[in-house]
């Protein structure tokens, strides 16, 4: 191998296949905290956002339950440290306790995503609410006199700004309750008169609290601000018919985002790609363009139920190229085995079969994917079936030399692909074709089988060295499940050095692998009980998908 070769490999394979890779993200969200997305109408804040105003409002209920625990402590120990000035009357401790244990209750709504972000922003309305209320009354039941800020700033107008910027909502929502939480202040005062004390004058109450209505006028700016400024976030965010509403990952190629066709009912993946990655040297901005167009649509020409379906394609007004995909429920392959370890042989014979179904049309139609890998290789729930794969990231193929059209969306003169999983003649830069997807579907077996990558080393360039001169050891050598030994053959077969000695096409391939399936082998019943069992949430959201 050259050094200038060494060295382009070295540059371009940033991470080994043990990092999870952002750009799988472009088929499903995380399940934990999964909502349906979200139309401006309901909070006029995009969802990717009001998620993280429900982390802050998480944030802010962890901060005050740790202050009111540490004085709860304090106020309890005052008569064994001999401080009797520090006890609080019982109504105040009541009241206090009663503020930790719903900023607790706020918290783990928060933690375990028990509601959908724009239900929780309401719950930080009540919250806010809430504690104002604690702290207007239970300062009135500890002072021995009135206590009122004299032309001062109230804790309660703190609290409603805080608030404001911190956990936004509807301008109309945040008038209300920063209004109401104003009003306590006053309201703890005439508790204060009830108990005997000394009822304060109207003019005494709006020079101690003006101050906590001024508050609320800012938090009603502060809404107005928030809402326009989402709905230019929102407006900017929106691709042909598509409007981005979360982004679900971020790699190297650039970002994958959740989004929602404005007439349609139909929810999508959109990956934007930074043109830097796939254009060629002395490559201009528009061939690369006309490029991207060409690969898209030969791209969406192919018809496998198993090739993830493009939607649509394009240029971004600040020069990024788009695809938009559909979405789909489920685990790419490297999850699938991360969370639930190596999968039966029968299994991944059954799912295997499939991805030769999508790679057979495509090598027929001159495309080779040249990056099949785990994260590339999608098992889901799709209508009725369960264990349905989708292959990923078709529209960064490279066309067979001798097809009419002859492009690639990948830099040239650099190998392509991902360490674990390249083959030989992509690492010395020989010529590529359908067998390189046959060995990169050798190194995708092996990690079903056995949970590891077929070579690994120190860094991406150890493991692209050993593809093109080690031999690998079978599957059964590293796996504690029995493999059949025809299995075991015919892995080896698909990483032969030797593109000439792998199986022909990925026909071929699929013949050899329902050769290879095991007496019990893998149904759709088995694999709908295996989702019920395991992924419960992907089956059920599937069928109200289907609804």
């Amino acid at each position: 191998m050259s050094s200038d070769l060494s060295d382009q490999i070295e540059a371009m394979l940033a991470e080994p296949i043990s990092s999870p890779s952002a750009e799988r993200a472009e088929t499903v969200a995380p399940s934990e905290g999964r909502s349906r997305p979200l139309s401006l109408t309901a909070h006029q804040i995009p969802l990717d956002l009001l998620r993280r105003a429900a982390d802050r409002l998480q944030m802010v209920a962890a901060i005050m339950a740790i202050a009111l625990a540490g004085y709860v402590i304090i106020t309890n120990l005052a008569p064994v440290l001999a401080d009797p000035s520090l006890a609080q009357p019982g109504p105040t401790r009541l009241i206090v306790l009663a503020l930790l244990l719903v900023s607790i209750g706020v918290y783990f709504l928060g933690r375990f995503h028990a509601l959908k972000p724009e239900r929780m922003l309401d719950v930080g309305l009540w919250y806010m609410v809430f504690l104002a209320f604690g702290g207007a009354v239970a300062i009135q039941y500890y002072a021995g006199e009135l206590r009122m800020p004299t032309w001062g700033v109230s804790e309660v107008a703190v609290l409603i700004l805080v608030f404001a910027i911190l956990v936004p909502n509807t301008p109309g929502k945040v008038l209300l309750f920063a209004l109401v939480a104003a009003t306590l202040d006053p309201l703890g005062d005439l508790i204060y008169g009830l108990r005997g004390g000394e009822t304060p004058t109207f003019l005494q109450m709006l020079a101690a609290y003006y101050a906590n209505y001024f508050a609320a006028g800012i938090a009603l700016v502060t809404a107005h601000v928030l809402t326009r400024l989402a709905r230019e976030v929102s407006e900017a965010r929106e691709l042909g018919s598509y409007r981005l509403t979360e982004q679900l990952g971020r790699g190297g190629m650039g970002e994958v985002w959740r989004a929602d066709h404005r007439m349609l009912a139909r929810p999508a993946a959109v990956k934007l790609i930074r043109p830097d990655m796939l254009m060629g040297v002395g490559e201009d901005r528009e061939t690369l363009v006309r490029r991207f167009e060409r690969e898209a649509q030969a791209t969406a020409l192919l018809r496998s139920p198993h090739t993830i379906e493009l939607y649509d394609f394009g240029v971004t007004p600040e020069g990024s190229l788009y695809y938009v995909m559909e979405l789909l429920d489920g685990l790419d392959m490297q999850a699938l085995v991360e969370r639930y370890g190596p999968l039966q042989p029968e299994r991944a014979v059954y799912l295997l079969r499939q991805v030769c179904d999508s790679l057979f049309e495509a090598h027929e139609n001159g495309l080779v994917h040249r990056d099949i890998k785990p994260a590339n290789v999608y098992v889901c729930h799709y209508g009725m079936e369960a264990d349905f794969v989708k292959v990923l990231d078709f529209g960064l193929v490279e066309r067979r030399p001798g097809i009419a059209g002859d492009t690639r969306l990948t830099m040239d003169d650099c190998p392509g692909g991902t360490p674990a999983f390249m083959a030989p003649e992509q690492i010395l830069g020989r010529t590529v074709d359908g067998r390189t997807d046959i060995y990169a579907m050798g190194c995708l077996a092996f990690w079903l089988l056995t949970g590891s990558c077929v070579f690994s080393g120190a860094t991406p360039l150890d493991a692209v060295v050993k593809h093109a001169r080690e031999e690998p050891e079978p599957p059964s050598a590293r796996s504690e499940m029995p493999i059949p030994a025809v299995l075991d053959e015919l892995v080896l077969a698909c990483l032969e050095k030797e593109p000439e000695r792998r199986p022909a096409n990925a026909a071929a391939l699929r013949a050899q692998l329902a050769a290879c399936a095991p007496d019990n082998a893998w149904t759709g019943e088995d694999a709908r009980s295996w989702w019920e069992l395991h992924e419960p949430t992907a089956l059920a959201e599937t069928a109200l998908e289907g609804a």
